[in-house]
């Protein structure tokens, strides 16, 4: 089946153009967490990963290595809708890569004993037994393992990394890396005949002590190396001597993000910024391609193509980081650093087309590109992937690929380590759900925590953004008739001219005067107050209202998670239980704008299951107040994510301080199933409700300013209510 792609449509110079939708897009079928690995009776409240990965040769099986266990683990992909656990084998030290060769994994370990004593070996599995039957020495710390087209030998990035403590991670830190190359012949590793293939001598930056980072091999056989801490490529012939080597240079980089402040501002730029690439593929027997990761030094933010003398054919200088931005994906928290930090890459021609995959460690994001033509590749998809995807391999002949996703949240309660599986499918691509390509400038969001219709336009929304953002609270205007919907606009929060810092906006609705009512929830060991807030069009607030003594005496962190205007009366729904609530209830806090009285209700909760019990959101339609109620859950440990509705006239409130009367509430939605249309883990924080003039309703989630998270915002209609 041809793949046809389409071309980028254009936008102002600062912000990259979002791909047209596609006729044909890879769709993610799966999504599987490595605890499923483990054994029976195995604690599954360990950490572990998922990092590398590559495929079986007739991919049905998936290899990744997990270094905190020290295993690497197999999953049965037969049925990629379906993947199954295949279990994990120990390695006896940290695997970093493993190449696949026949029936044969070769693994590379490291065993180190210290920095200063590096060490590591090549482990040959038998992936039928599923046993090591094989070991050698490799002379030190292993990072990637490559393996020859014609599975003739493997080579091996011997890194013998340094002590980022030490000297301030500056390098040389002796003992100095080097490559090796092992024949592989008939399932066997003649490392006997290792060949050790020394790169000192050749780098601009610590020449004596080079840092192998990530290799490939080619058609002809020949090994392309990044050296990231040495910024420099090296480029080894088929008889393992270095036919060419050269810096990777540095990039110009304007339109960007480089301060961590809470605040999204692209307006910046950096100058002669060491490229420091990481992962390299090659694409063609002229040119690789790298993604420029940086190191201590450098940060491009881009990834490149090379020919193979040096000459950059293409340079993409932050362009998918711009369009990342445009999703919501962008880590704010990064800006100071490497922003998205692209980390590694991906190659294969599928239908007939070469297309490059680009993965952006830290937005979870993968750029699917075009590139016919080397020198203007296309970018004709944003793949959304787990947390931290450090790995990618592409099964052409099946129309897959898969993600490997390191970062593994179990402690925290939060999302574990994943595999992701995408299928290239007909159709226009799912996601993203809500953009802002095609804004007349670059709009940074993400934190989507409130939401709210427009009285009369059916499909226009707002929304707030919440405290990750703080230094800049924001409300946006969504066009929701498109799709994906578009965030057309984006007003900042202002007090006195200057952004109001120190807000978390967790709910906002009209006032019916142009203008907004939006709740800030506090943090009082933050000196963030609880508060309600009138703002303008323009965003400026124009009247604060603080909470009541008799209120805050019984505070806790989790404070107002929504508002709605019902008449004269504002109500508030307050997250969690605070201290002079009745266990499994919470109140609704309603204030009368005339009389300026406080009153509540209480709202009975779910009963809890592993995680806390609390609401996010409330918005009124027609006689009912409709409220999300959720767990703290993520994956499959998630159990209530659903709205519900309370008659408005029970709505009415005790004076602070009485007995609350209990409202009845009537279940109208289980938002789960809509959370698993895009076959990934079930996100926790559905934040956002709003119901519009046609009566549609419309959910969002917060993707918490991708801090511990993959990112994905999902944003989508659940029809009319009634």
């Amino acid at each position: 089946m041809p793949i046809r792609l389409s071309a980028l449509t254009s936008v102002l110079a600062l912000a990259t153009a979002f791909p047209a939708l596609a006729e044909t897009h890879f769709a993610r079928t799966a999504s599987f967490p490595t605890p499923l690995n483990m054994a029976a009776g195995e604690d599954t409240a360990r950490v572990t990963s998922a990092e590398i990965i590559s495929a079986s040769e007739d991919g049905m099986t998936l290899v990744y290595t997990d270094s905190p266990l020290g295993v690497i683990g197999l999953v049965d992909i037969t049925d990629p809708k379906a993947p199954k656990p295949l279990g994990n084998i120990d390695m006896g030290g940290e695997p970093t890569t493993a190449q696949i060769i026949g029936g044969k994994a070769f693994v590379g370990v490291n065993t180190s004993e210290s920095y200063a004593a590096p060490s590591g070996k090549l482990v040959t599995v038998d992936l039928a037994s599923r046993k090591i039957v094989a070991e050698c020495e490799i002379g030190g710390q292993p990072d990637s393992v490559a393996k020859a087209e014609d599975g003739s030998f493997v080579a091996i990035a011997i890194e013998n990394e340094r002590d980022e403590e030490l000297n301030e991670g500056e390098i040389p830190q002796m003992p100095a890396g080097f490559v090796v190359k092992i024949a592989i012949a008939d399932g066997v590793a003649d490392c006997a005949g290792l060949q050790t293939i020394d790169v000192t001598g050749i780098a601009e930056i610590a020449p004596e002590d080079p840092e192998p980072e990530f290799l490939d091999v080619n058609a002809a056989g020949e090994i392309v190396l990044t050296m990231q801490e040495n910024n420099h490529i090296v480029v080894i012939g088929a008889d393992g001597t270095i036919s060419s080597h050269f810096s990777a240079g540095t990039v110009d980089l304007d339109g960007i993000d480089t301060k961590s402040d809470g605040k999204l501002d692209f307006t910046g730029s950096k100058k002669g910024v060491l490229r420091e690439p990481d992962g390299v593929k090659w694409i063609d027997a002229d040119h690789f391609a790298t993604a420029n990761e940086g190191d201590y030094k450098g940060g491009s933010r881009g990834w490149t193509i090379f020919n193979r003398d040096g000459t950059v054919v293409y340079e993409d200088a932050g362009k998918l980081e711009r369009a990342i931005v445009a999703t919501g994906h962008y880590p704010e928290h990064r800006s100071k650093s490497k922003g998205t930090e692209l980390e590694s890459i991906e190659f294969a021609e599928f239908g007939g087309t070469p297309m490059l995959f680009v993965a952006a460690e830290r937005s979870s994001m993968i750029g699917a590109y075009d590139i016919t033509d080397p020198a203007n590749p296309v970018l004709v998809q944003l793949i959304a992937s787990g947390i931290s995807p450090e790995g990618m391999v592409a099964i052409p002949a099946r129309g897959l690929l898969a993600t490997a996703n390191e970062v593994d949240l179990v402690e925290d309660g939060l999302a574990r380590a994943h595999v992701m599986v995408y299928e290239m499918t007909e159709g226009a691509a799912g996601y993203p759900m809500i953009t802002s390509e095609g804004a007349e400038e670059l709009i940074g969001w993400g934190a989507l925590s409130g939401l709210v219709a427009d009285a009369e336009t059916p499909a226009k929304l707002y929304a707030v953004s919440d405290s990750v953002y703080g230094m800049a609270p924001a409300i946006y205007e969504i066009d929701a008739s498109q799709t994906p919907a578009r965030i057309v606009a984006k007003t900042i929060v202002t007090r006195g001219g200057d952004a109001a810092q120190k807000l978390d906006l967790e709910g906002i609705t009209l006032d019916g005067k142009g203008g907004f009512w939006v709740a800030s929830e506090g943090r009082s060991d933050r000196l963030v107050p609880h508060a309600i807030y009138n703002v303008n069009a323009k965003g400026e607030i124009k009247k604060e209202i603080a909470l009541p003594a008799e209120l805050l005496a019984h505070e806790t962190r989790y404070g107002f998670e929504g508002i709605a205007l019902v008449g004269d009366v504002l109500w508030m729904p307050v997250q969690r239980e605070w201290a002079d609530d009745a266990e499994g209830q919470v109140k609704l806090v309603a204030y009368n704008l005339e009389t300026k009285e406080w009153g509540a209700v209480a709202y009975p909760l779910e009963p809890k299951g592993e995680g806390w019990m609390g609401l996010s959101e409330m918005t009124v339609h027609g006689d009912w107040a409709y409220i999300v109620e959720r767990d703290n859950l993520v994956g499959e440990a998630a159990v209530v994510k659903k709205i519900f509705r309370v008659a408005l006239a029970d709505l009415v409130p005790a004076k602070l301080g009485e007995t609350l009367p209990v409202v009845t509430k009537h279940e109208v939605r289980d938002l789960i199933p809509d959370l698993k249309a895009l076959n990934g883990f079930v996100l926790d924080k559905v934040e956002g409700l709003a119901i519009d003039a046609a009566g549609t309703g419309w959910v969002v989630t917060d993707n918490d300013g991708v801090d511990d998270h993959s990112g994905e915002t999902l944003f989508w209609s659940i029809g009319t209510m009634n």
